[in-house]
């Protein structure tokens, strides 16, 4: 892993540990990842010319670690987080990074996807997703469709919800990267228009 990688974790894995250990993380729901693991990804990702194009978004991008990351790896990175804390952190540590990430605050469930995204939400007996819309993809000048990349850490029972939210507005060949509660990542392709 290269130095400047290895550094930023040092201190984004800090931040994130004062962050929690604050108590201020039960208020957002915020539960960090393993994010060597999910630079080693992204990592694969990029060597092996897995991804069609260079546009990444992480949806619920919390302190916006792995959209960092994937800046650091020449992706036009951005993230989407409904809490204005964890953005404000999140700009933060790019800034302190001179990372180009844009982070928006509001909600990664695309204007047409709530009814989807309402039913999932009642199925699956999720209290974290917020299951409205709002104006989060204008402000980055994106839809959906125009990520190559999309990477979430989804609390277990809105594993579901993510991907069919995936399938239904993702752009065909783009890819689906999450990360589990089990600590295991998963690759998919949005292969059907």
């Amino acid at each position: 892993m290269p130095r400047q990688v290895v550094e930023f974790l040092q201190e984004a894995n800090r931040r994130v540990a004062e962050f929690i250990e604050s108590g201020r993380s039960q208020l957002t729901g915020f539960v960090p990842s393993d994010y060597a693991v999910a630079y080693r990804a992204l990592q694969a990702i990029r060597a092996g010319h897995l991804v069609s194009g260079n546009r990444f978004c992480e949806w619920g991008s919390g302190f916006g670690i792995v959209a960092i990351l994937a800046a650091m790896l020449d992706f036009d990175a951005s993230g989407i987080e409904i809490e204005p804390t964890l953005v404000d952190h999140a700009n933060q540590l790019a800034d302190d990074f001179a990372c180009p990430v844009e982070f928006v605050c509001g909600s990664f469930i695309p204007r047409g996807a709530e009814r989807l995204a309402e039913e999932m939400y009642e199925e699956s007996d999720s209290f974290w997703l917020v299951t409205e819309t709002d104006e989060s993809y204008d402000e980055l000048g994106l839809e959906p469709d125009d990520f190559d990349l999309i990477f979430a850490y989804p609390w277990p029972n809105e594993s579901s919800i993510i991907t069919k939210l995936f399938e239904r507005t993702a752009a065909h060949g783009a890819l689906l990267l999450t990360f589990s509660h089990l600590d295991s990542l998963r690759l998919v392709r949005k292969v059907s228009a």
